[in-house]
C-alpha cells in the first residue's frame, strides 16, 4: 500500500483468530492506519469481557448483530465481582445495546461487555493508537485457546503490559 492507495478489505477476509472465548477478525492494523486498528468481534453466549480501564487507549464499538450488556461509565463504588450491577453518581446503569448501537470510550472510562443470550453477537471494533490491542488480542487468545477455565493471573499480566487494569475477571461457558 502506497500513500495514494486506501485499503479495501472485503467481507469475509482479514486475518481470523478464533476460540471457544471469541473470534476476532483484523480488518485494519497499525501496519495500515495511524490512528486506530479495526476488528471485527464475535462475542458467543455467555463471554465476559469483565470491567476494565485504559489510561491511554481509546475505544470504539458498534454493535452489528445480536445484544450486549454494556458498562461504560464511573461506578459510584468499583466493587470487585459483577460490574452489571454498578450504578455511576448521575444514575446511569449497564444498558443492553442491540445492532446499530455506537459506544465510545474515551481513556480513564470503566467499560464492559458480555453476551448474556443464547445467540452470538457481532460487533465492530476499534482501538486506539494502534498496535497494542492487536498484539494483546493475539496473546488472549492464545491463553483463551488452551482450553479449561481462563488463568486470571496470566490475564492479569498480559492486561497490564497492555494498558490494561482488570476491574473485574474476564468470563466465559
Amino acid at each position: 500500500m502506497t500513500a495514494t492507495e486506501g485499503l479495501f478489505v472485503p467481507p469475509g477476509h482479514g486475518r481470523t483468530m478464533e476460540t471457544s472465548a471469541q473470534r476476532v477478525t483484523f480488518k485494519v492494523t497499525g501496519t495500515h492506519s495511524r490512528t486506530a486498528s479495526t476488528f471485527e468481534v464475535v462475542v458467543p453466549p455467555g463471554f465476559d469481557v469483565g470491567a476494565h480501564v485504559h489510561t491511554r487507549s481509546e475505544e470504539l464499538f458498534y454493535v452489528l448483530e445480536g445484544e450486549l450488556d454494556v458498562l461504560a461509565f464511573e461506578p459510584r463504588i468499583r466493587t470487585p465481582d459483577n460490574w452489571r450491577e454498578w450504578e455511576s453518581p448521575a444514575g446511569h446503569r449497564v444498558v443492553r445495546a442491540t445492532p446499530g448501537t455506537v459506544i465510545a470510550v474515551p481513556p480513564g472510562c470503566p467499560h464492559a461487555f458480555a453476551n448474556p443470550t443464547d445467540t452470538p453477537a457481532k460487533m465492530f471494533f476499534q482501538a486506539s493508537p494502534p498496535p497494542d490491542h492487536e498484539r494483546y488480542f493475539e496473546e488472549l487468545l492464545e491463553l483463551l485457546g488452551s482450553g479449561g477455565p481462563p488463568d486470571q493471573a496470566a490475564i492479569g499480566e498480559l492486561r497490564a503490559r497492555y494498558d490494561i487494569e482488570q476491574l473485574t475477571p474476564l468470563r466465559h461457558r
